[in-house]
């Protein structure tokens, strides 16, 4: 799962030594490596660029699609919606669109 997050050449460094990029293709690594049905995301760009940010979602949704899994994706980066499959909001707890 390493290698299909573009991680081999990483596998012994420690986090401190890690990029806030490279840290989060290692928990995407990690969420999928058990090939799970569905996977819950809380704001996976959060501490994220822009460029890093898309690009950690990419790879998410790829390989949820060649493993089969169902990502839930909960953000306020607008600047992702365009990957998204579907897309729900919640405004004060209301659903303002399916």
């Amino acid at each position: 799962m390493l290698k299909a997050v573009g991680f081999v050449d990483r596998l012994n460094y420690k986090p401190e030594q890690l990029s806030g990029g490279q840290r989060q293709r290692v928990s995407i690594a990690r969420a999928l490596v058990g090939k799970p049905r569905i996977v819950l995301a809380d704001e996976p760009t959060a501490s994220l660029d822009k460029q890093s940010g898309q690009d950690a979602v990419g790879i998410l949704k790829q390989l949820a699609k060649e493993l089969g899994t169902t990502i839930l994706l909960v953000t306020h980066d607008y600047r992702i919606l365009d990957i998204a499959d579907r897309v729900v909001e919640l405004e004060d707890g209301k659903i303002q669109n399916a």
